[in-house]
């Protein structure tokens, strides 16, 4: 790579006899989240009509269709797009870097892209669309220009999510796509989609069709706040069927977004009951909750046809998911239903499982291996552990830690308890996500995770030891949406701060620095506005 880098600085040097145009400074560069390496050069690169973008492989060609089609609605600018070398904005092969590495280079000349595969590429052209500027010349008409440059960029870690919770409130494709755009952009790989909890069944399952039917529509919703005693008094429902599933989960891959799609068990689980009383544990009929937060059923686990519907739903979802990891939820399950069932007792009993939360492991360990039988990697929670981290809840409070060990395979996503939990379960190998209630959940106030907070959060707690920090693999923000029933109310939950945690999965942290982010931030502004998206205004707050 270092000898990439020296060509590159030589292709500066040798450009230096090319008619002049502006230099940009330091202080005109705003590129979320920040690259890890840029280096400026004098003039910069002019856009005009008819210059070729060549490619050499179909990666490439795709991406350079990527990028004529940016700079064509940016700029105005037409490109021609074609096969071979010699263009003036060429994507190239770099061997020897990881999949989402880039090496952008830019002279009075030439453009060069360089990468291992389609993740670089795009992110290249990620970069390069947040460097065109418009530049107004004395006496003449403006230009687009693209400043002299060299960048060297990978991120700090592999996993970048957001997270849209759509079982409280269903949003529907047009806004998911608008979310993937912004994500895209900001360089986030992850979208965690929360299809499926007591408020809402959000996913068609063909063999299972009261999911939707019954299970995607309630006859109203609470509103404001946690026990306000208010609800709207409208009816809220709607689901994606298979083929949107499929359009959704492509769109997404163009963008090199991996969808994580979230199907809650054993708990949080009413929507599905309610379609289909026998999987639950207390054997009633029920509506579609209208109130949000905890309720008493769960799925009856000690049921073969409840574990073979699990299983069912699951293999519907490795069709319309190709990602190598299912969410499975796992989070705030009340054991109370459990406890006062007789049936659910006696098999306990028979299978020497001595509390509530080893019922819950046993359960999930055996789903962990099916899902692994066929492929793919279970996620959840992180209460999958067994232990208690809602001892302040009257319900949980008694709840007793499991005996029982998770399954090693399994990806921990860390929201609540001590941060020495998710130290210790990377120290014996799990994989984590760290996403902290505290400091990264989107539907708390701007009082109570602001901008700043945001963006000072670091994944890797303190005193994890360097040789676990690989087990680290990121973060995400959370969007949860009891309170945000429309478009803006998520907008204005979401930005600014989804641009603080993409920084935060990217960016090194010797080379973060808020008050440079929020010059970024300014300029990013201007494309939110340009999208009519809600984005609070608290940066000049900060």
């Amino acid at each position: 790579m270092k000898h990439y880098f020296v060509i590159l600085m030589t292709l500066f040097t040798l450009s230096s006899c090319t008619e002049k145009t502006k230099t940009f400074t330091a202080s005109e560069i705003h590129i979320l989240p920040k690259p890890n390496k840029v280096t400026l050069a004098e003039s910069s690169f002019l856009l005009r009509d008819n210059l070729t973008i060549g490619y050499t492989n179909e990666t490439q060609k795709n991406a350079a269709n990527h990028l004529e089609q940016v700079v064509r609605e940016m700029a105005n600018v037409q490109f021609e797009v074609k096969d071979g070398i010699g263009a003036s904005i060429a994507f190239i092969k770099v061997e020897g870097v990881e999949p989402e590495t880039y090496q952008l280079t830019v002279t009075p000349k030439k453009v060069t892209i360089g990468a291992s595969g389609a993740a670089g590429y795009f992110y290249g052209v990620q970069t390069l669309r947040q460097l065109l500027s418009f530049e107004n010349k004395e006496n003449a008409s403006g230009q687009w220009l693209i400043p002299s440059i060299a960048i060297e960029d990978a991120p700090r870690f592999k996993w970048r999510a957001y997270m849209l919770d759509e079982s409280r409130y269903f949003f529907g494709e047009a806004f998911v796509k608008k979310m993937l755009d912004e994500m895209a952009l900001l360089k986030m790989n992850i979208f965690h989609w929360h299809l499926t909890d007591d408020a809402g069944w959000r996913i068609e399952i063909k063999k299972y069709p009261l999911l939707t039917k019954v299970g995607a529509f309630r006859l109203d919703s609470e509103i404001e706040t946690w026990g306000s005693g208010k609800t709207s008094g409208e009816p809220h429902g709607g689901f994606y069927t298979q083929e949107q599933i499929k359009d959704i989960v492509a769109y997404a891959a163009e963008r090199n977004i991996t969808i994580i799609p979230e199907f809650e068990m054993p708990g949080h689980s009413n929507a599905a009951i309610a379609a289909y009383t026998w999987l639950g544990t207390a054997g009633k009929d029920i509506d579609v909750p209208i109130k949000f937060g905890r309720h008493y059923d769960n799925y009856d686990v000690t049921k073969p046809k409840v574990v073979q519907f699990v299983k069912d739903v699951l293999r519907e979802m490795f069709a319309l998911f190709p990602s190598e990891v299912i969410h499975i939820g796992g989070d705030e399950v009340g054991y109370k239903v459990w406890e006062e069932a007789p049936h659910v007792q006696e098999f306990m009993q028979e299978n020497g499982i001595n509390t509530p939360a080893d019922l819950q492991i046993d359960f999930t360990n055996k789903i962990s291996q099916f899902i692994g039988q066929n492929g793919h990697r279970m996620m959840g929670w992180n209460e999958i552990l067994g232990v208690n981290v809602h001892e302040g809840f009257k319900e949980k409070k008694d709840d007793k830690d499991a005996e029982t060990e998770l399954a090693k395979n399994v990806v921990i996503h860390f929201w609540k308890g001590d941060l020495g939990l998710a130290t210790a379960a990377a120290q014996k190998g799990y994989g984590i996500v760290n996403s902290i209630h505290t400091h990264t959940y989107l539907d708390y106030s701007y009082a109570y995770t602001p901008l700043k907070k945001a963006y000072n959060f670091d994944p890797i707690p303190e005193g994890l030891e360097s040789q676990y920090h690989k087990n680290i693999y990121g973060t995400g923000c959370q969007m949860w949406s009891e309170w945000t029933p429309t478009y803006k109310d998520v907008e204005y939950q979401t930005f600014p701060r989804i641009a603080a945690y993409a920084e935060v999965g990217w960016t090194q942290l010797d080379n973060k620095n808020f008050e440079s982010f929020k010059t970024a931030l300014a300029k990013q502004q201007k494309h939110w506005d340009s999208k009519e998206i809600n984005y609070a205004k608290v940066v000049e707050k900060e």
